[in-house]
């Protein structure tokens, strides 16, 4: 077992890693930007390290600079939780490279997952059932108008290495089409550096459900149960669930062998998750694979009592999976809502500063509170404005809302 792991990230995800860390007698290092001076993960951790100036580009999401940090402090593993360098393939290369774990899956597995063009190709090769679209990136609008014609409109413009609802259109005639190609396009070379996007069926008002996956390096693998996160606000989640009320035990088992064969086919160890949409009719079609651990990793663990990113770490460290498939057992119902700064009176947009009240309640009986800032901090305009997540169980739905 690793004695010293390097979080690569900040706010509560960080903290959040440092809990297990602490619980498993790991030391842990955080890293922090200069706008994160005096942040909650920077004072949970036993060390900290500087890694550059305020914007992410020159800190969080510099790889030189996280190794340098990561040769100084003499940590074993790296954890990038999720976001900046969570599913980055160089990022994993150069930790192999330097013989450091990265408390995650190879830099292959993230390479073919990360391009959703790609993954889309793995996933029928695997078995599993995909949305109707195209299988190559768009070069022309002659191309874009065939195969929207083709799987009928409306349609979804993606980017290719997208993520976050970036580099997405919705459209619904030919006009909207031509139009959103290049705006998807222009978006995803802009946030991702890479503009390629394909199109895909659109489902208007479908049930957005994925499966937790988790795999050691002895192939064992296994599936943990589902998550419903329909509930979203431009493209992105807001509050998630587990387990989904819209499922059979049918259609979950049916969702979780085909998430296995694809987490196999593509050699995954690691947790991670395969998202999937549910039209009306209950039948669903794989999105994409996570390779890294999601936001909503919480409720899983409420309803199976398995702590995600401990596994991760044995996974990490070499240690077969402790427990199998039968082993896993669903009881009750978990809720997960994000919290953000914004302000409501200007459209909802991040709101920065000072934080001059914040109580959380007290000990309440299933409720859990995953939290990166506290009274008298800041919240940065440099980076995303979820600060904490507020989950709840219960013995059903009813209890957990």
């Amino acid at each position: 077992m690793f004695e010293k792991i390097l979080i690569a990230n900040r706010g509560e995800i960080a903290v959040r890693i440092i809990q297990t860390c602490r619980r498993l007698g790991i030391k842990t290092v955080a890293v922090y930007s200069e706008a994160d001076t005096s942040a909650l993960h920077v004072r949970e951790a036993d060390e900290a390290v500087y890694i550059g100036a305020s914007p992410s580009i020159k800190s969080y999401l510099n790889i030189d600079n996280i190794l340098s940090a990561v040769d100084y402090s003499g940590a074993q593993a790296v954890h990038p939780g999720y976001g900046f360098l969570s599913e980055n393939a160089e990022f994993a290369r150069r930790l192999q490279e330097a013989g450091v774990a990265l408390i995650g899956p190879s830099p292959d597995s993230i390479k073919r997952m990360g391009d959703k063009i790609e993954s889309k190709k793995v996933a029928l090769k695997a078995g599993v059932s995909t949305v109707p679209g195209s299988l190559d990136v768009i070069t022309s609008d002659a191309e874009a108008l065939r195969i929207a014609k083709e799987i009928g409109f409306p349609v979804m413009i993606k980017a290719a290495a997208g993520g976050g609802g970036k580099g997405m259109r919705v459209a619904r005639d030919e006009k909207e089409l031509i139009d959103g190609v290049k705006h998807a396009g222009s978006e995803a070379a802009s946030s991702f550096k890479d503009g390629r996007v394909f199109i895909e069926k659109f489902f208007d008002n479908p049930r957005h459900i994925e499966i937790q996956v988790l795999a050691d390096k002895h192939g064992n693998t296994m599936w943990l149960g589902e998550r419903e996160c329909s509930i979203q606000r431009r493209h992105q989640k807001v509050i998630e669930e587990a387990p989904s009320s819209f499922l059979n035990e049918e259609i979950r088992r049916q969702m979780g062998e085909q998430s296995v064969a694809l987490a196999k086919e593509v050699g995954y160890s690691s947790a991670g998750t395969v998202e999937f949409i549910m039209d009306s009719d209950g039948k669903f079609y794989f999105l994409e694979m996570n390779t890294r651990l999601q936001v909503e990793h919480r409720v899983t663990e409420l309803i199976t009592g398995i702590d995600l990113v401990e596994q991760m770490i044995r996974i990490a460290a070499g240690e077969k999976l402790s427990f199998t498939q039968d082993d896993v057992k669903f009881e009750g119902w978990a809720m997960e809502a994000r919290l953000y700064a914004e302000d409501p009176k200007r459209g909802f947009l991040p709101s920065t500063g000072r934080i001059t009240r914040y109580l959380e309640p007290e000990k309440v009986e299933n409720i859990l509170i995953d939290t990166g800032i506290y009274e008298g901090g800041e919240v940065s305009m440099f980076y995303d404005p979820m600060v904490a997540k507020v989950c709840s169980y219960g013995d059903d739905r009813k209890s957990a809302m």
